[in-house]
């Protein structure tokens, strides 16, 4: 653990048995994290273990020479599910973190030069749809109506509803179909938007999670009412900061968190969960497992000698994947004041990359990309003067066959140049430090199936129901969190799979003990 950079400390409470449930969390991500919490608040005596040498999985955070880059997801929307953790613990929420709203939530640069601000103000809105198709206005207030339709259906009442019984897929459909589920986000806001770069800006979130615009549900469209209705802010020190806030609540709460304590299995006798081994050959018992680990390496190696009648190696493998990320973190002796917070850089081509990226898993020789500058918000994450970015493309997953070792140096330069000449003048004589991170880094330090960097692909066959379900249809006593089970990825799906978990995990007071390892 490293204490000097996180300042976390060990972050490891003294386990004490006092004849509750044990409760073993794998994966310290923000599912993980609040399940820990929701866990120990029921009575249960949890252990997390996570594989990293410090918290936060996906939300890993990098000190370098002097910069601090949040390695994940840096758009945070509802947080009051935040706070909802914080509560549980009898605590306020703004004693330890310092949310700030950001407004714009972020710009889109359309390869044609122009630009659109996605932001709170609604006159600004209508102003920006104006100056780009005056005729899109009278669209715009239908999409808003119909967005704001698709979040109470499939938000409000379904991303905390346990989808394991086939019967609340049955309950859901006649609003599915009424709502126009079976059509993808672009084919819902081509409905109203008749201009390309509208059609382009109200559609592209399904990529925040790892979706096609052209696959996604369109139930997907409720991401643009969730950043109207709560906003897009920014933990100061970081998204780390959240998570150094989530551990904190933890260890207050007496539960213990081990790090470099990578899991090798998940151990069952007569198909219910009785512990776990480690790497290391130790063996944990345990009464219940909750993995926040990605889902098809959960299924295909953590229970790879436990017999399964429904994630078979088969299913797993036969599954779509997401999409991959590129990260290229970068500090700078130099501050860019025009560049704000979050900004999205399109290229020349929108269907036709995101076909070469999801379906026919090229590299392809152009991109899009987003560009994050926390030290907009936040100048302490770089030394004085200085700025500190990453900047992500969205890439194949390793079905790809790229050659990271070969491709990823002049994957950067390109998009060094193209940073250059839109956005970041001088960029190559200013950088200082930097890192890069590759689907390949997916695959072997997030144990990401396929390098995929949200999991299953979330479309229509497999999003609720047809996801991998919170509590798990082969091993008794296993329950799932994180981006690849109920309800999604995203910061918001994430930290409401551990509410969905705290609804099916009995109480603690209640547990009838299974048996242990010996």
């Amino acid at each position: 653990m490293r204490s000097d950079d996180t300042g976390i400390g060990s972050a490891a409470a003294p386990e004490v048995n006092s004849g509750r449930p044990h409760a073993v969390v794998i994966g310290s991500g923000f599912g993980g994290l609040a399940s820990a919490i929701r866990l120990a608040a029921r009575g249960y005596r949890v252990t997390v273990l996570e594989k990293l040498d410090a918290p936060g999985g996906r939300a890993y955070t990098f000190h370098q020479d002097g910069f601090v880059f949040d390695a994940g997801p840096t758009i945070l929307t509802a947080p009051h599910l935040f706070r909802e953790l914080w509560e549980i613990c009898g605590r306020k929420f703004e004693d330890d973190i310092d949310l700030r709203p950001i407004d714009p939530f972020y710009r889109i640069r359309f390869n044609d030069g122009t630009a659109f601000e996605a932001c709170a103000d609604e006159e600004r809105t209508r102003a920006q749809i104006a100056r780009l198709c005056p005729e899109d206005l009278e669209g715009y207030e239908r999409f808003k109506k119909a967005s704001e339709e698709i979040f109470a259906a499939a938000y409000t009442r379904l991303a905390e509803e346990p989808f394991h019984r086939l019967s609340t897929l049955v309950k859901a459909a006649p609003d599915m179909i009424r709502l126009g589920g079976m059509r993808s986000v672009y084919a819902k806001v081509s409905d109203y938007f008749s201009d390309e770069r509208l059609r382009i800006a109200f559609s592209f979130h399904p990529l925040f999670i790892g979706g096609n615009p052209f696959a996604a549900t369109s139930y997907y469209c409720l991401i643009s009412h969730l950043e109207r209705k709560w906003g897009v802010h920014y933990a100061i020190g970081g998204t780390g900061a959240l998570v150094r806030g989530l551990v904190k609540l933890i260890t207050e709460q007496g539960s213990k968190l081990r790090f470099n304590s990578e899991v090798d299995e998940i151990l069952t006798r007569e198909g219910h969960v009785v512990g776990i081994r480690l790497i290391s050959g130790e063996i944990v018992s345990c009464d219940l497992v909750v993995s926040n680990a990605e889902t098809g390496w959960t299924y295909s190696r953590l229970l790879r000698n436990t017999p399964r009648r429904v994630w078979t190696d088969r299913k797993v493998a036969a599954a779509d994947y997401s999409m991959s990320l590129f990260v290229w973190y970068f500090g700078t002796n130099r501050r860019y004041e025009d560049c704000p917070h979050h900004t999205i850089v399109l290229g020349p081509r929108y269907e036709g990359l995101l076909k070469d990226i999801f379906r026919r898993k090229v590299l392809a020789d152009d991109f899009s990309l987003y560009l994050h500058r926390p030290t907009a918000s936040d100048p302490s994450l770089a030394p004085e003067g200085c700025d500190s970015f990453y900047v992500l493309s969205p890439v194949p997953n390793l079905d790809s066959q790229t050659d990271w070792a070969v491709s990823a140096e002049e994957y950067r330069n390109q998009i060094a140049t193209r940073l250059e000449e839109v956005m970041l003048p001088g960029l190559r004589d200013s950088i200082v430090t930097e890192r890069l991170m590759t689907p390949v880094d997916f695959r072997e330090r997030l144990l990401s199936t396929k390098g995929a960097a949200f999991g299953f692909e979330p479309k229509l066959l497999q999003s609720a129901w047809f996801r991998p379900h919170n509590v798990s249809s082969d091993v008794k006593g296993l329950y799932l969190t994180g981006a690849g089970t109920h309800p999604g990825a995203g910061v918001p799906s994430v930290l409401s799979s551990a509410k969905v978990v705290d609804r099916l995990v009995p109480d603690a007071a209640g547990w009838c003990r299974q048996g242990a390892v010996s």
